[in-house]
């Protein structure tokens, strides 16, 4: 007996065909050009047909899936031991039926800095730009998809959660419906609490200098979540909140390095792009929204249970529809919760009467 090559995918458990298609390509944007990062303009896409909407032509809604902190879009086709990936979950569910037919594109807005949190900024670039006026009108012109924000729908976790929240507030022209996992809200839950123990890490570690992080983060040949991460980030994020107006690429930040002091000036320039804080000043954009949606694990480390909670009272408040689903979880492990999020949104972005 020898072992002999044969032709075809291996199947389950590694690759398994698809019912529906997913196309990876290859997008050039204007919009990021000279961002302040130098990071690359050209950009893979991902874009998911279900097996409907290929075979019946017939123009189907659309639902954007963005990544969290860290991800890059090749990260959906990631697997867990014993799981489907994203893609293999969605595809399951439309090709049982349980999905009314959809286009669902998957963008990439990673920064060297980790993310961008899809807003436009001095310090990152123009990526809430890039995804609204590039990816949703090249997509619109190469699919079957019902072309207008009342069919268009937006979806993420952690940092992508986030700018599902944000985007659609700042941009109700372009989206119409959102889904927000585990989203970065209530800001001085998921984020404040931070600041005295970073600034105590830069001044054990890194001779109390940001500077010095970064170069030894640039230099180290793997990253160091332990040692790296929460400060790293939080500098990613100052970026995107409160870039510095005199140094291109570099943050305002919330509170002082040698201390871990508030600045407070700087901190309610933050706490204005809180989701949370956000909900009141937008909430004529939300009301135009068909379909809300938040869930969050009941033991997220980062509290982002209770940031969902809090811009969901603010909603009730409001007298804005939504639904919050609390679940027993963490922060991660929860990509089993995106394909019912995401059929919850393509059940609202259909056709209207």
């Amino acid at each position: 007996m020898s072992v002999r090559e044969v032709e075809g995918l291996p199947g389950p458990p590694w690759d398994r065909p698809l019912a529906g298609r997913l196309d990876r390509m290859v997008v050039q944007s204007e919009l990021l050009e000279g961002n302040p990062l130098d990071d690359p303009t050209r950009r893979p896409l991902y874009v998911y047909s279900s097996p409907g909407a290929l075979d019946s032509g017939a123009p189907v809604p659309s639902v954007y899936m963005i990544q969290g902190y860290s991800g890059q879009v090749d990260m959906w086709l990631a697997r867990s031991p014993f799981e489907l990936t994203v893609v293999e979950r969605l595809d399951a569910m439309f090709a049982a039926g349980e999905c009314p037919d959809a286009v669902i594109v998957f963008v990439d807005a990673w920064t060297s800095l980790g993310g961008s949190q899809f807003l436009n900024s001095a310090g990152i670039g123009r990526y809430m730009d890039h995804l609204c006026d590039e990816i949703v009108s090249f997509v619109d012109e190469r699919y079957p998809t019902l072309a207008a924000r009342a069919h268009r729908g937006i979806a993420g976790k952690s940092s992508g959660g986030y700018g599902a929240m944000v985007v659609p507030m700042l941009r109700p022209d372009v989206f119409g419906a959102l889904a927000s996992h585990a989203g970065d809200a209530l800001f001085e839950c998921c984020y404040q609490r931070d600041f005295p123990e970073i600034a105590r890490r830069l001044r054990d570690d890194f001779e109390g200098s940001y500077d010095e992080l970064l170069r030894r983060v640039r230099e180290e040949p793997s990253f160091d979540w332990a040692r790296y991460g929460g400060a790293f980030s939080l500098y990613a994020y100052a970026c995107a909140y409160t870039p510095d107006p005199e140094r291109p690429g570099r943050p305002l930040l919330p509170f002082e390095v040698s201390t871990g002091r508030l600045k407070e000036d700087i901190w309610k320039r933050w706490l204005a792009l809180d989701p949370v804080r956000m909900a009141e000043p937008h909430a004529d954009a939300l009301r135009t929204m068909r379909r809300i949606y938040l869930d969050a694990g009941k033991q997220d480390e980062f509290f982002l249970d209770l940031g969902a909670q809090a811009f969901s009272r603010e909603l009730t408040r409001l007298g804005i529809e939504h639904t919050l689903e609390l679940f027993e979880g963490r922060h991660g492990g929860i990509s089993h919760r995106y394909p019912g999020a995401i059929r919850e949104l393509v059940l609202a972005l259909g056709p209207l009467p």
